[in-house]
């Protein structure tokens, strides 16, 4: 049985890691101790390093192209973990799921034309808009009860309105955790197909889904809703590779793909890094262990990290997480505006979070904690907010 170390603190500063270099130059002190940006401190799984490491010393790296082994590794990932394949010529690679959002913001629709979003919801869904000179049209999410919930009445009303033609759907959801269940896709589907609205399904969380729930493909609701869908995966969240910039972007219509392929062509980007085609084909191929040794790790993070905050740090209200390794914490307790407890974080815990704000105005009071790292990684963390708010 493989054995992975994940309470190994490994070395990350020194090594131009977005994550722990770069505080200074984003406007924080030298030394606060990161928990925000999307990535692990966890090393990749064996196989990616050791095809990596065996490519470099061949020591050519010229233009690269997926084989056919790439597909299948595909094929059997997604077909195993979520029940669903749309075919190799249904792929599309990109170096980034933000960079797939917006070639479809600019394939799908028009200067001036609206997009909706579900919001809170991941930043660069804004900019990834209103950068391509679209309008931005929101729907908060219903926060009732301690969970958040789609209102669909609202949507509706908003797509009727501002006559919206693309939906930007985040599934699992970043900030709030959500892991949508199908009769709630169903229903969203239903109404985007009523309205003729297209569907770009973020689903770069769907590997990170808590026990007890489970993922489902938005394309994989009908042949309807999957001809006027764009499903975006990559390997780099799942098996932390984020830096080796490879998506994998399914269309399985052809019109809209080769829409979409068009507007990806002009930008000048047609063959992927030859270590991210590498890397994410093993990782599919022979990562399937350590992600299941990692979701039971990232388990009982979330339970210790529930288990501290109902001792040390009552007033903050843990949001149940059902995916992602992103936990969404509600400050609101403390009274403070969405100004002062980032100060307050930053200052005197001297952490690094994700402001709750930046997800979108519906965020003010909560903070996003990402908690792929070594428990006594984490626990550090912890206990310096528990300091400061002591």
């Amino acid at each position: 049985m493989n054995h992975f170390d994940f309470d190994e603190i490994i070395e990350r500063r020194h090594t131009n890691s977005l994550k722990y270099d770069f505080a200074v130059e984003r406007g924080y002190p030298a030394d606060v101790t990161p928990f925000w940006v999307a990535d692990m401190d966890f090393r990749a799984p064996q196989a990616v390093r050791d095809t990596i490491r065996q490519r470099a010393e061949h020591g050519i790296f010229g233009y690269s192209q997926p084989k056919e082994e790439y597909y299948a590794a595909l094929e059997e990932w997604f077909g195993s973990h979520h029940g669903w394949w749309p075919g190799k010529d249904a792929v599309v690679i990109t170096p980034g799921v933000v960079f797939a959002l917006s070639m479809a913001v600019r394939a799908f629709t028009a200067p001036g034309d609206a997009v909706l979003v579900t919001e809170p919801v991941y930043y660069p869904f804004f900019s990834t808009i209103e950068g391509n000179g679209r309008t931005l049209v929101k729907s908060t999410l219903r926060f009732e009860d301690g969970a958040y919930r789609l209102d669909f009445a609202n949507i509706e009303a908003k797509i009727a309105a501002h006559k919206v033609k693309l939906l930007l759907l985040c599934s699992p959801h970043n900030p709030v955790g959500r892991v949508w269940r199908r009769e709630e896709l169903a229903r969203l589907a239903a109404i985007c197909l009523a309205h003729d609205v297209l569907v770009v399904a973020d689903e770069i969380h769907a590997d990170f889904v808590r026990p007890g729930h489970k993922h489902t493909v938005f394309a994989s609701l009908s042949p309807e809703i999957a001809a006027r869908t764009v499903t975006c995966t990559a390997p780099s969240k799942t098996f932390n590779l984020a830096g080796l910039q490879l998506s994998n972007i399914f269309i399985a219509e052809k019109s809209l793909r080769r829409a979409f392929q068009k507007e990806v062509y002009s930008t000048g980007y047609a063959e992927p890094n030859i270590f991210g085609l590498l890397a994410a084909q093993a990782a599919y191929s022979e990562g399937g262990d350590w992600l299941a040794a990692l979701l039971s790790y990232l388990e009982e993070n979330t339970e210790r990290t529930r288990r501290f905050l109902a001792e040390r740090l009552p007033k903050v209200q843990l949001i149940e997480p059902e995916g992602t390794y992103l936990l969404w914490l509600d400050f609101r307790a403390y009274g403070l505006d969405a100004k002062a407890l980032d100060k307050k974080i930053i200052e005197e815990a001297r952490l690094w979070l994700d402001d709750g704000a930046i997800f979108g105005a519906s965020g003010a009071g909560f903070q996003r904690l990402n908690i792929a790292c070594p428990w006594k990684t984490l626990e550090k963390g912890l206990e310096a907010l528990a300091r400061a708010f002591g």
